[in-house]
């Protein structure tokens, strides 16, 4: 892919839903509860692998001795609502690999970047230096391999909507990796524009 993408202004509604699970309710609600669903998949799968997006997701995750175990990737861009945030965990990762994603993009490297962590199968953390993480859940949900045995699972942060038909409450979204979810993420994919 040569252009960077972009959400066409008419469709940012369909953009804003959860692709997933929402686990709704303040950090210190939803983190045990996400602990407790982690421990029924890995009574079911021999490897559970989490993916995250996002620096207060990602936090979160670290600072659990359980779930951080499971981590494979965390995507952050060092900012959470226009404030600098440092997760402070470098030494946690084998590999940190630096990325410029244009605010409301995703860039036409991503791709790239985020297969060759896929398949390097490296504790990584992907740090945005320039414009934003959010719209990488995306090419990240698309690229990460089906595996019956394992259960991927990709988290990020879901802020209130309240200016919706349907408002969203804050939360943490639980996208479960499969057939049908990557389906319906390359159709988001194809609705976005290339500039």
């Amino acid at each position: 892919m040569s252009k960077n993408l972009k959400i066409p202004k008419k469709d940012r509604h369909k953009f804003s839903q959860p692709l997933g699970r929402l686990i709704s309710g303040a950090r210190e609600e939803t983190i045990p509860k996400i602990e407790s669903i982690i421990k029924e998949f890995s009574q079911n799968y021999s490897r559970v692998q989490i993916y995250l997006v996002g620096d207060i997701v990602s936090k979160d995750f670290l600072e659990n001795s359980y779930l951080k175990s499971f981590i494979r990737l965390c995507v952050v861009d060092e900012k959470t609502q226009r404030s600098k945030i440092k997760l402070g965990f470098d030494t946690f990762f084998d590999e940190i690999i630096e990325f410029k994603n244009p605010s409301g993009t995703i860039s036409s490297d991503s791709f790239d970047v985020l297969e060759q962590i896929v398949k390097s199968n490296r504790k990584t953390l992907l740090k945005i230096t320039e414009g934003e993480e959010d719209l990488l859940v995306l090419p990240l949900v698309v690229l990460l391999p089906l595996n019956k045995a394992c259960k991927i699972l990709v988290f990020y942060g879901q802020p209130p909507i309240t200016d919706s038909k349907q408002p969203i409450p804050e939360g943490i979204v639980m996208v479960e990796v499969n057939k049908r979810i990557q389906k319906l993420v390359n159709r988001f994919i194809s609705m976005m524009k290339q500039e």
